[in-house]
């Protein structure tokens, strides 16, 4: 008897030095995460933001949850998801530009061994880890930071209809196998999520879920019906429609009832051989009009179908029961893609352009075709701000960002303009996991945080001035408080009030040269700090990398 009590004694004791994240019972009462990404979807795309395509789902996550205005993302793919990874600016986690490794310390094109991943984390902290969807991150591949399994697209951009541009981590696993021509990406990464929460539930762990969507990133492909639901939608042209975004944008509060809707943007044509302006819609022959709204409507069929899939997720939460514990951030990777003008490209990513004409206009978005929808609709997807994707200006980084949690949120339909970043992502999900974050990591020395938690925002309005950075391609910029310091690659630095003007129409430089000779500063010691290098960056020979992984 005396040693059964002693038994006992140790079982309860060993229980409670164990990490709740360990134990099935406390564990499976933490709160899931849901991270899901569309790719080149721009600020004002969503019906929830403005936007006139059909996104019922997350209309419905916004209305029941919260939409931030002022949320900032990296400017581009590579750079976001680095930086939404590890809670730390892209040039500190070495992906300062893209996945190519120019051979400097920010510039590496995968992630360096300074930084941990959420997914890493929240392993440790007990979770279980997927991804289904675009990494874009390079080697190490995604279960070697912390996935346990993934279904992940190869590279940047792919087709849709094919399924050998995706692969299933770790190499182990068995891939689903789809009837020949039933194949479609957005659907398949649904697939595959649903996969994973189901696995989910076989055990007694909460989950995190990164679920990245390519669409509706280049190439344009949607199926014939989702296409068919917009194919009159877009022959209004790219004036009008940006006029009733901006139009239906002041009436949800989405932006202030006195901002100005800025001129058509500057665009540069491939490799920057050429500049212009975005043309007058009326501009344009019968021809090309024809063209460009075929090609816009395809965007908004691959939004309309990932929003589909989307409820596909939700669905499943609800029937499980796991919905209202479920913290649910949906947010783009950057601003729309004005690749390379306005009329886009074909065949790939590059200067030839193909005028599509009478029954051609039908094949456009099948297998057979590959395009983009050009500068003029991206400067509608970034109403109504200047510039796009590649750019510091607000139509480059401005990012709609959805947070649903039923269990924690006080602030259910509310528009927050509170400041934030996608260095936020990562002490979020902390907090949310009760996890901290480690000085080292698996016998590596980390840089310490730059972002702060989103969570204290549910509850009420967040006051305290953020300071905020961005550079990608010599495009740079600093947010201090209301004021915006900003330029393009060779300009002179622009001055904004954004609190007046978060449009960037009235540089304010010339007023006040103290305030740019000190965000000038600032942002000169920020990058020193994160090792971000002058434009263009010169490629210098690389010695063997410890950091790279296999697949």
């Amino acid at each position: 008897m005396h040693d059964r009590f002693f038994v006992v004694v140790l079982l309860l004791f060993a229980l409670v030095l164990v990490p709740a994240g360990a134990r099935g019972d406390e564990g499976s009462q933490r709160a899931n995460i849901l991270l899901i990404v569309a790719d080149d979807l721009g600020y004002s795309d969503l019906g929830c933001y403005g936007g006139e395509i059909k996104t019922p789902n997350l209309d419905q996550l916004a209305t029941k949850g919260m939409r931030l205005t002022q949320f900032y993302n990296c400017s581009r793919c590579c750079p976001s998801r680095a930086c939404l990874m590890t809670g730390l600016y892209p040039h500190q986690a070495g992906v300062g530009l893209m996945n190519a490794d120019l051979g400097h310390p920010g510039y590496r094109g995968h992630l360096n061994d300074r930084c941990v991943t959420i997914a890493e984390l929240l392993h440790q902290a007990g979770y279980r880890t997927y991804l289904s969807g675009k990494w874009h991150l390079g080697q190490p591949n995604p279960v070697e930071r912390g996935f346990e399994e993934a279904y992940v697209m190869d590279g940047g951009f792919r087709t849709c209809w094919d399924p050998r541009a995706f692969r299933r981590l770790p190499r182990s696993r068995t891939p689903r196998t789809y009837p020949e021509g039933k194949f479609y990406a957005t659907d398949a990464i649904t697939d595959y999520a649903l996969d994973f929460l189901r696995d989910a539930r076989s055990g007694k762990k909460p989950f995190f879920l990164y679920l990245a969507y390519n669409a509706p990133h280049f190439p344009l492909h949607a199926p014939k019906a989702e296409i068919a639901k917009y194919s009159e939608v877009y022959t209004r042209g790219w004036d009008e429609i940006r006029q009733q975004r901006h139009g239906r944008m002041t009436k949800l509060g989405i932006v202030p009832q006195e901002t100005k809707l800025t001129p058509r943007s500057e665009y540069w044509t491939f490799q920057h051989k050429n500049h212009g302006v975005n043309p007058v819609w009326t501009s344009l022959d019968a021809d090309r009009r024809a063209d460009l709204a075929r090609r816009m409507a395809i965007f908004a069929a691959m939004v309309d179908r990932m929003d589909q899939n989307i409820g596909r997720v939700l669905a499943d939460l609800r029937k499980n029961n796991q919905l209202d514990n479920t913290l649910i951030l949906f947010l783009s990777d950057n601003g729309a893609c004005a690749e390379w003008d306005p009329f886009g490209f074909d065949v790939q990513s590059g200067p030839k352009n193909i005028l599509h004409k009478g029954a051609d206009l039908e094949a456009m978005g099948s297998p057979s075709s590959y395009l983009s929808y050009g500068s003029g609709w991206a400067n509608v997807g970034c109403t109504p701000f200047r510039l796009y994707k590649h750019f510091e200006h607000e139509g480059g980084i401005s990012t709609p960002l959805i947070i649903h949690w039923p269990a924690k949120m006080k602030r259910a339909g509310q528009i927050d303009p509170h400041p934030a970043h996608l260095i936020d992502l990562l002490p979020t999900c902390l907090e949310v996991a009760g996890a901290s974050y480690p000085e080292r990591f698996k016998g590596r020395s980390l840089l310490p945080l730059e972002g702060q938690s989103l969570i204290p925002g549910l509850e009420k309005p967040q006051t305290k001035p953020r300071t905020l950075y961005f550079e990608h391609e010599g495009n740079r910029a600093v947010r201090d408080g209301k004021w915006k310091l900003v330029s393009q690659h060779g300009g002179n630095w622009e001055l904004h009030d954004l609190d007046t003007d978060r449009t960037e129409l009235t540089d304010l430089a010339a007023q006040f040269p103290e305030k740019v000779k000190s965000l000038t500063a600032k942002y000169t010691s920020w990058a020193e700090r994160c090792g971000v290098l002058p434009w263009p960056i010169q490629a210098k020979p690389k010695p063997p990398s410890k950091e790279q992984g296999q697949q």
